[in-house]
């Protein structure tokens, strides 16, 4: 039994529910765990009733598995088990985790080459097909929902600071002097605040402005990378913030996306999250409100490029006795849902980026962006420029303690513990440890 490339500490719990059988009713039954909740979990269940409409030979199962930490804990045990799902839904940033995982998964690349089912990668858009290939260009796992980070301005608020809102800052010397006026007018409790602070400052910033987040291509290029994050670039970046701090222009609002309720209760008047959040801030806000693209720091680089994306990319399964019928359903699938049509509506009705650029242009054409201003910058933003190594993804293994290593220095820095090099200093030692543990026990 190989036992090189597990996924680290997954766990070996007893599965929730067995594989279904291969074929029932003369159709191909497929099994697609996913994870995301609520009404974005309804989108799914629905395009994969709409697959089952469109043709007589598969029927794919949608499997609610909880949080994406959890759906890759299941799989797991599920392959362990010899009973994994066919598909599975998988957040980004376990990306390298998934890779490692060897003989569990079965590259799209492959999947299309043994089953004949074309799977194009120049279909995608720059900054999505990058994140979920090989260094080589090869497809691992299949683009599904994207999205990317964009900054949040309260219109109400910048006119009550005698701003325009319909010219956002496009640079980080913008945002600050933007945030002093705020400040000055009293025109938001919270001139700035940020979710996602490792994404948005040091992911996204990185891949914008060319700088290595990591060594080896961000991990593309071997398991043995070791973060560059304490680079002066970062450095000066985390220095504004601070001195931001200090100013009063800008609150820390916890980790990960806990500061999204500061901008949708009218308490921030500039925020940094992810581009997905337009249906949530379309609801609850009782303001005026505008999604720009991320501001950009020219004495770093005066030609910026892609941002990266969030969200998530669905992989393919092994298990014993899988047959191609089977795994020929997967790619049919994956054929399905990169049409222009499939996904410009998944697009159009759930606030992710289309996946592939036909999408975007039917959407153009449908007047879906002249409708919905704004809409298209979080595409824009994610196709500008030359994709390069710096801009294309990750593929650190533990990327979520990764991001936590980097918040808990962040927030030591905010408290006046240290500095911003010291701390992305000691952020890049700790997270050189976790890497190498990483790969030990990847290599096996």
């Amino acid at each position: 039994m190989m036992k090189r490339r597990t996924l680290l500490a997954a766990s070996s719990a007893a599965l929730a529910a067995p594989a279904l059988p291969a074929r029932a009713q003369g159709k191909t039954k497929i099994t697609f765990w996913y994870g995301l909740g609520g009404a974005l979990g309804e989108e799914v269940v629905r395009v994969c009733r709409n697959f089952n409409a469109a043709q007589n030979e598969a029927e794919i199962e949608p499997v609610f598995k909880g949080s994406y930490v959890e759906t890759l804990t299941s799989s797991i045990a599920a392959w362990r088990a010899g009973q994994a799902p066919h598909m599975v839904q998988m957040f980004e940033v376990g990306t390298g985790s998934m890779l490692a995982a060897g003989p569990a998964m079965k590259q799209t690349w492959q999947l299309s080459q043994e089953t004949g089912v074309k799977i194009d990668p120049s279909v995608y858009i720059p900054g999505v097909r990058g994140y979920y290939s090989l260094p080589d260009g090869r497809l691992a796992s299949m683009p599904f929902n994207s999205s990317t980070a964009m900054m949040w301005i309260n219109k109400d608020a910048f006119q009550r600071a005698g701003l325009d809102p319909a010219k956002p800052p496009t640079t980080w010397q913008g945002v600050v002097e933007a945030a002093r006026a705020i400040k000055a007018r009293n025109a938001a409790p919270i001139p700035m605040t940020t979710a996602w602070p490792t994404w948005v400052h040091f992911e996204q910033y990185g891949a914008m402005h060319n700088l290595p987040f990591a060594t080896k291509g961000n991990g593309f290029d071997g398991l043995d990378t070791e973060l560059r994050i304490n680079a002066p670039a970062y450095a000066k970046h985390l220095q504004r913030l601070l001195d931001m701090g200090k100013e009063g222009l800008f609150r820390w609002g916890g980790r990960d996306n806990a500061a999204e309720p500061l901008f949708v209760s009218g308490e921030a008047a500039i925020q940094f999250t992810s581009s997905a959040g337009r249906a949530a801030i379309a609801r609850d806000a009782k303001f005026n409100w505008a999604m720009a693209m991320l501001p950009t720091d020219p004495e770093v680089n005066p030609n910026p490029i892609n941002s990266v994306i969030g969200g998530a990319s669905i992989w393919t399964m092994t298990a014993p006795n899988r047959t191609m019928a089977e795994y020929r359903a997967v790619a049919n699938f994956f054929a399905y849902i990169s049409q222009p049509a499939v996904d410009a509506e998944w697009h159009q009705r759930t606030g992710y980026v289309p996946v592939t650029t036909a999408a975007y242009e039917l959407s153009k054409t449908q007047g879906f962006y002249e409708k919905t201003p704004g809409t298209d910058l979080p595409i824009l933003q994610l196709s500008r420029g030359q994709l390069s190594e710096n801009s294309r993804g990750f593929r650190l293994g533990r990327m979520v303690e990764l991001r936590n290593i980097i918040q808990e220095e962040m927030e030591r820095a905010l408290q006046g513990q240290q500095t911003a090099q010291a701390a992305l200093d000691s952020a890049v030692q700790r997270g050189n440890r976790v890497l190498r543990e990483f790969e030990r026990t990847a290599r096996g």
